[in-house]
């Protein structure tokens, strides 16, 4: 078999205490025809003089760059890179000796696979291992390719790299997802279910960040169904409410900040680009009222059924009255808003719709993670939904509807169905998840609303 050359790069920006560990796990690789590639970027630590150690290593190149950011790194590294395939370490992170092995051995025998990545342990800043990340087998036990590989250690065709145009410098974050997002629709991705790296998780770690890897996110998906988009025309934002069947009577009267329930959903909805009309549902004339404050023609008023509010029955058939008005053929997507949680944002709807058409699905809902212990009743007495465990899969984690949007296919509706066959998620903050179903959360959401706003 011919061994091709691997490329690994190491990019360090100030994680000069971690470098040595990272350089010498390459070094120690079982697989032998790789190079390293070096970058320091404009670190103010120690980071050159642990450089210097490796300096005239026949397989080591060293390089120094002027504070150009991760992306900008990346791409650097792929202009020296020399090998078939590339993969990026990270200045803070741990190969496993057989990393290059393994994941080498894959692309040589599955010519058709573009990407492959393994399973890899969590470490903390000592090194010490907490837990191991295990992802579910691609195309054989995970059939939505909703969740990317870590940006680090992910074995790559270089040449696939080059078509693609490298990485993204825009952005800031979320390197592997952007990554992620043109590769597999094109390309075949694969994992290994053997952990080969070790991650570690400290304070300084870019995935911390999250605002910054939220509107990275965001852009990707934006980006990766500019095109697609135009098939799911029109996008219509569906706002229910309802005279009765509430803690008190007329729910989206009650004012928060100055402005009604029904009135912040609708100033949310309307300050999307990508929602084409923007429909209020009621079963109460007096919401009309309301509608006609607003100057812009994609608000509309739909006077409900008393009947269709009560709590039991289907909203399915209003959706449905309502989508056929401006989609006769039902070609587009319904985001259904509620007014009980007073703090989503306009973003949020907006990845609501891309993570819907990105992902090929047929709804699309913002959910939350639970954390804490849940149980069922087993013929043994309680069993664990979400065991504590040190192996973590990507279908352990326990979530909840947050109740606060669901993205549907309008097709859905002429089955009966709001949301289909095929759901995907995404996790959205905690703030955005509060849902108002007493007097008392009303009172709670107003402190929110003065802390936030």
């Amino acid at each position: 078999m011919n061994f091709p050359l691997i490329s690994v790069y190491i990019p360090c920006r100030n994680y000069g205490r971690y470098l040595t560990k990272a350089i010498e796990s390459v070094l120690r690789q079982t697989y032998e025809n790789w190079e390293l590639i070096v970058i320091d970027d404009a670190s103010t630590d120690n980071t050159q003089d642990v450089m210097k150690f490796y300096r005239g290593h026949p397989q080591i190149s060293l390089h120094r760059t002027d504070g150009i950011g991760l992306p900008a790194v990346c791409n650097f590294a792929m202009s020296r890179a020399k090998g078939d395939f590339v993969i990026r370490l990270d200045g803070d992170d741990v190969f496993d000796d057989n990393i290059l092995l393994v994941l080498g051995t894959y692309l040589m025998q599955h010519s058709d696979v573009a990407l492959v990545f393994p399973d890899y342990y969590l470490v903390d800043d000592f090194g010490e291992i907490f837990a191991h990340e295990k992802r579910q087998s691609l195309y054989k036990d995970n059939h939505m390719l909703d969740m990317p590989p870590n940006g680090a250690c992910t074995l790559v065709r270089k040449n696939v790299l080059e078509e693609l145009g490298g990485y993204r410098e825009d952005l800031g974050a979320q390197d592997g997802f952007d990554l992620w997002s043109r590769i597999r629709d094109k390309y075949k991705s694969a994992n290994v279910n053997l952990p080969l790296f070790y991650y570690r998780r400290h304070g300084a770690n870019l995935t911390t960040n999250t605002s910054r890897i939220l509107a990275a996110r965001r852009q990707i998906k934006k980006d990766a169904v500019r095109e697609k988009l135009n098939s799911f025309l029109p996008v219509i934002a569906v706002i229910p409410c309802r005279r009765n069947y509430d803690f008190v009577p007329d729910l989206w009267r009650r004012e928060i900040n100055g402005l009604s329930l029904l009135e912040r959903d609708i100033e949310v909805c309307l300050a999307s680009e990508m929602i084409d009309r923007v429909v209020v549902a009621c079963d109460n004339p007096d919401a009309e009222n309301v509608v006609r404050k607003y100057d812009d023609i994609r608000l509309s008023f739909y006077l409900r059924d008393s009947k269709s509010t009560i709590r039991t029955a289907s909203i399915v058939p209003t959706l449905e009255k309502i989508a056929r008005s401006f989609d006769p053929d039902l070609k587009g997507i319904t985001v259904l808003r509620y007014i009980q949680t007073p703090f989503v944002t306009t973003g949020t709807l907006d990845e609501a719709v891309t993570s819907l058409v990105m992902n090929e699905a047929e709804s699309s809902c913002g959910v939350e993670a639970l954390n804490t212990k849940l149980f069922r009743r087993s013929p043994h007495g309680l069993e664990a939904l979400n065991r504590e465990s040190q192996i973590h899969s990507d279908f352990d984690t326990v979530f909840r509807d947050s109740s606060t949007f669901t993205a549907v296919l309008n097709r859905n509706f002429i089955r009966g169905t709001l949301t289909g066959a095929s759901a995907v998620y995404f996790e959205v903050s905690a703030p955005e998840c509060f849902f108002i179903d007493s007097e008392q959360d009303f009172k709670i959401a107003k402190i929110l609303a003065n802390q936030h706003e």
